[in-house]
């Protein structure tokens, strides 16, 4: 008689596996998909005379990252991250009212690693991955707020992290996180842009006096 050995799997393992198994099920945003294109170049915008209609002119551009599906699934208007083109409820269910990282015994890093991983011979195609992920805090969810709204959020210092207009420019330029947008891993389509056109704009936004869409 063969014995069968029994080798021991450690619970992340079971439950990465899982959630992974569980992630193939949605389709919908999971096939091949486009890059954003081109972000407006802050020179576009010179021929808006006045500085006020500039700025929010600006401001709307960089919006087109801010509210982009790599982005918005992470500023969620609850605890509870989406994912995907069509931002659907994230499987399995997450839940980071305890914190930013998940909760306990299921944290993000369960599944998500430090890179992205592909899947092969999965129509998931990867894992999105990066040393620093997590949610947004609870004070920038972005999901169902206009373009204004967003923007009076992202400079007000009691939402933001205390973050100053030179801060902001330092954060969407050089933030890990924020430029995964653009390396998001097969599978998923990235904002218009890059990131450094990103901080660009939002330079040139705060040069112009910040001035928020209505």
């Amino acid at each position: 008689m063969v014995k069968k050995r029994i080798v021991a799997v450690p619970l992340a393992a079971i439950l990465g596996t899982a959630a992974i198994a569980a992630l193939v099920g949605p389709l919908n945003g999971y096939a091949e998909t486009p890059d954003g294109g081109a972000l407006k170049a802050v020179s576009d915008f010179d021929a808006i005379a006045d500085t006020s209609a500039r700025s929010k002119a600006i401001f709307e551009e960089a919006s087109r990252v801010l509210t982009h599906p790599r982005c918005i699934n992470c500023h969620p208007a609850t605890r509870s991250p989406t994912q995907g083109e069509d931002k659907h409820p994230h499987v399995p269910l997450m839940n980071a009212s305890q914190g930013p990282l998940g909760p306990p015994g299921l944290a993000c890093s369960t599944c998500h690693g430090a890179e992205n991983r592909p899947i092969v011979g999965s129509r998931l195609k990867s894992i999105p991955g990066n040393a620093h992920w997590s949610l947004a805090p609870a004070s920038m969810a972005w999901q169902g707020l206009t373009v204004g709204e967003i923007c009076r959020q992202v400079q007000d210092t009691s939402r933001n992290g205390n973050r100053s207009h030179a801060d902001l420019v330092r954060h969407m330029g050089e933030d890990h996180l924020v430029g995964w947008a653009w390396h998001p891993g097969a599978g998923r389509s990235t904002p218009p842009g890059s990131q450094e056109a990103l901080a660009a704009l939002i330079a040139a936004w705060t040069n112009t006096g910040a001035e928020c869409p209505d």
